[in-house]
Parts: structure tokens; C-alpha cells; sequence
């Protein structure tokens, strides 16, 4: 498995206000009339990152499986320092800079993207997925563990039940219930994808358990690479993003 360590971009965003133009700037790239791939195949990428505050580090995983049986194909993980500080509607700047040096670490390409966040469902319907979406040209989805800011009515009790995630009339998401009488989880489209093919991959990623199969493993996997990289100094990369496996996806 390879880890990678990753320097803040020169020109990313220092301010609320930049980093809210730069949404606006790259929203209008959003693609939502693909249906993306079939659930079941091909290969499917769970991103996920964790944070420690005290010493600035945060560290990006990236885990393949294989979609038809959830077996691991491939896994990569990436650390720096944190980008961006906490600001609600704002948490993708803190962490694509890792999340795409995870991803560019991956010896074969991902397939379709799950992040452990929101894509249409979020203030400026443009959340963490749409952004590494529109980024990466890769199809991607949202799988949160709460609604944020939008309403819902409770979905069926039985598994594979669901209900639209609202804000005022505009449907931004679904509530999917993933086991039976279990919380549900939040679904949204983050590029290339369309809803319902989104609420289908998240079932099918999720046989056992509440959360998909994508995002138990990378969020395990990240806060591995975060104990390491605090205990341990990480070694640099000159590792260098092959663009060719965006343009296949």
C-alpha cells in the first residue's frame, strides 16, 4: 500500500470568501443527466479522512473493492497538513488535497466514488463529492451519516426503504434505510451519477451493515495512516497524478 504526503496547493483558498467563489466557479461543472455505472460492477472507491487538530495533520484513504463482491482490489492513503479551517459548508477545502493524492496513489483506477459526505445535498449544492467529482471528471456520490441542514420523513421500516431529502420543496437527496428499522443513511449525487442509481450502489455496498462497505474500510484505513503519521515522520512523494485514468472512467 502506498502513502503519500501531500503539500497545501499555493493557490488553494485562504478565505471564506475565495473558497465560496471557487464553489460557484466550479458548480456549473456538476454533470447530473448520466446515470453512471450499473451497481454490481466495475469497481467502487470509498474516500474517507480524519484529523488531528493539535498537531495539523490530516490523513486521506482511499480503498478499491471490487463491486460485485466487496473484496479489497487495491488501497492507498495520504498525509499533510490540514488545508482549510472548520467552516460548515466549507469542509471540502480541508480535505481534497489529500482525498486526491489518496486516489492518484491508487494503482488501478477507482471506478465510481463514494464519500463519506454530502454532493447536491448541501447549502450551495456543491458538497465534497460534487467537488471531487467535477475535479477528477470521475462519477461520484454522497453517503451521509445525517441530513445537515434538509428535512425528511422517516423511510419504511424494512431495508431498502426510502424517503426525499428536502430543502423546502427541492428534493436534494434521499433518506435510504440500509437495515431493517436501523437509522437510515443520507444518499446524494455528486457528479455523473443519478439518484436513483446512487440509492442502489448504497444498498448494494451495504449487505451487513448501516454504512457502505466503502466507507467502514477507508475510514478505518485513515485513522490507521493518521496514528502512523503521527508517531512516525511520513515520507515524502514526487508522485504525479495519472490523469489517464480519469479520462477512462
Amino acid at each position: 500500500m502506498t502513502t503519500v504526503t501531500v503539500q497545501i496547493p499555493a493557490d488553494w483558498p485562504a478565505t471564506e470568501e475565495r473558497a465560496r467563489a471557487v464553489q460557484d466557479e466550479l458548480r456549473a461543472g456538476v454533470v447530473l443527466d448520466e446515470p453512471g455505472p450499473p451497481p454490481g460492477t466495475g469497481r467502487v472507491t470509498g474516500v474517507d479522512v480524519a484529523y488531528d487538530e493539535e498537531r495539523d495533520v490530516v490523513a486521506a484513504a482511499a480503498v478499491v473493492l471490487d463491486a460485485a463482491t466487496l473484496a479489497v482490489v487495491a488501497e492507498a492513503t495520504a498525509v499533510g497538513r490540514i488545508s482549510f479551517r472548520y467552516v460548515p459548508g466549507l469542509l471540502a477545502f480541508r480535505e481534497i488535497p489529500t482525498v486526491l493524492a489518496a486516489l492518484d496513489a491508487l494503482p488501478c483506477p477507482p471506478g465510481l466514488v463514494v464519500c463519506d459526505g454530502y454532493g447536491l445535498a448541501h447549502p450551495r449544492r456543491f458538497g465534497l463529492a460534487s467537488h471531487l467529482g467535477v475535479l477528477t471528471g470521475l462519477p461520484t456520490i454522497g453517503v451521509a451519516k445525517n441530513p445537515f441542514i434538509f428535512t425528511y420523513d422517516e423511510p419504511g421500516a424494512p431495508r431498502g426503504s426510502t424517503s426525499p431529502l428536502l430543502a423546502g420543496a427541492e428534493e436534494v437527496g434521499r433518506a435510504v434505510r440500509t437495515r431493517d428499522a436501523v437509522k437510515p443513511v443520507f444518499v446524494s449525487v455528486g457528479h455523473r451519477v443519478s439518484l436513483d442509481n446512487a440509492c442502489a450502489h448504497t444498498l448494494a455496498l451495504a449487505p451487513g451493515y448501516r454504512l457502505p462497505e466503502t466507507t467502514r474500510r477507508a475510514d478505518a484505513l485513515c485513522r490507521a495512516a493518521l496514528r502512523a503519521a503521527t508517531t512516525y515522520p511520513a515520507r515524502p512523494s514526487t508522485l504525479q497524478r495519472p490523469t489517464s485514468w480519469y479520462a477512462e472512467s
